[in-house]
């Protein structure tokens, strides 16, 4: 028996003691995260793992897939026996797979674990002309919903944000997506780029509107440490957008969004009504994610001594990825994490807050054993009174309207 092969055997072992762990929220869902770390080029403002790869070797390619699935197949168990409720391939530019591969991800996806009544299976799609010869492969291979990293609609932001695409491959690739029978599309958008104004932002917002996507995420730019735009920061030579300009901006994707039958459903999310990310809420929600891949992330069920969860992160380097995969070892860091109840709170709250249904009093308590002011009584008076959350229904907590743009100094105050 292998390493890999024991470590799996122990992790099926633990997960049949699962039931009876007190207070826990109980999924029997899991959802799937898929890290394909290639990419044509390594955006300067980019903080995730990535390898620059101009051409994708199909000899690689290959390896990394069958990683993948040793990977799966190891972990499989400690999520067990949930039933598969999301896909999502992310990067890096997954759409630089063949759809043979992603094919090959998904059955194995499928086979790991029991299939809910409907799965929703997203692609992270650069605007390319290769990706998009590809589209009508991915829709058989079993993807149902793109998200399009489009960022701008303006070849002078695109070019500022170091994007590899212009605006018109941006259009094409919707188009090709439209005719390629995808009826789930998502659209990224970056907000606050060097030099950006409103005007600016405005003019994206209505291109996105003409074109009636399912779904927007827009985005403000974050200046993440070590990468290329931190650095001329640092040095004064990058014009960002004020705080102001930042806000107004955020504002006017709210409210042109949401004029456009987008309501925002989180603060950086926007959907019609019954197109919101699934996969995307398991985090808000605190729900099961199996990571895999270079660099991915799980959070992992309560389980018996571990009541409220866990974390684990995997190795951010290609060659050290697939070296502990050859060599029967699990890809992690290091330990998981397990979430003492003070972190799980603290979590609960914030993450909740993030969507536009709030925090449920009721349902916090049921895991914690008492409401949030039990908690958080000074932070909670201190936000309503600042005008930053609003309480409602016998403890419910929202963000209000400014708070939304302020949530950062409200989250600072819950951890």
């Amino acid at each position: 028996m292998s390493p890999l092969e024991r470590i799996s055997q122990w992790i099926g072992e633990s997960a049949k003691m699962k039931e009876g762990y007190p207070n826990a929220v109980h999924d029997p869902t899991v959802g799937l995260y898929v890290h394909v770390p290639f990419c044509e080029r390594v955006c300067p403002y980019c903080d995730f793992a990535v390898t620059r790869t101009r051409v994708l070797d199909p000899r690689l390619e290959e390896t990394y897939v069958d990683a993948l699935c040793q990977e799966l197949r190891a972990r499989e168990a400690v999520f067990s026996p949930r039933r598969l409720e999301t896909v999502y391939l992310g990067g890096g530019t997954p759409s630089l797979l063949r759809p043979e591969s992603v094919a090959r991800i998904l059955t194995a996806a499928q086979a790991s674990f029991a299939q809910g009544v409907s799965l929703e299976v997203t692609l992270e799609v650069n605007p390319s002309t290769l990706e998009r010869a590809r589209l009508s492969g991915f829709r058989q291979a079993g993807v149902n919903r793109l998200s399009v990293g489009v960022q701008s609609f303006n070849d002078l932001m695109l070019r500022r944000l170091g994007r590899a695409h212009r605006a018109s491959e941006a259009r094409a690739t919707l188009a090709a997506a439209r005719a390629s029978g995808f009826t789930n599309l998502s659209l990224d958008l970056i907000f606050g780029a060097p030099e950006q104004d409103e005007a600016d932002f405005a003019r994206d917002l209505d291109e996105v509107i003409a074109f009636a996507p399912q779904h927007v995420s827009a985005y403000a730019l974050t200046i993440e440490p070590g990468t290329p735009f931190a650095l001329a920061a640092k040095r004064g030579q990058l014009a960002l957008a004020d705080d102001d300009a930042v806000a107004t901006m955020m504002e006017l994707a709210a409210s042109r969004l949401a004029g456009a039958g987008l309501p925002p459903y989180e603060i950086s999310s926007f959907a019609q009504p019954g197109f919101e990310s699934r996969h995307n809420r398991r985090y808000w929600q605190r729900r099961p994610v199996l990571g895999i891949g270079v660099g991915a992330f799980s959070t992992e069920p309560p389980a018996l001594g571990v009541p409220f969860g866990a974390r684990s992160e995997n190795v951010r380097d290609l060659a050290d990825y697939l070296r502990r995969i050859a060599r029967g070892e699990l890809p992690r860091v290091a330990a998981p994490e397990v979430l003492d109840e003070r972190t799980a709170r603290g979590e609960a709250m914030f993450l909740a807050l993030r969507t536009v249904a709030g925090l449920d009093a009721t349902r916090f308590a049921q895991e914690f054993g008492a409401p949030p002011r039990r908690f958080f009584a000074a932070a909670i008076e201190a936000c309503t009174r600042a005008g930053l959350l609003s309480e409602r229904n016998g403890g419910d907590l929202y963000l209000t309207a400014r708070g939304r743009l302020l949530s950062d100094s409200v989250f600072a105050q819950l951890v």
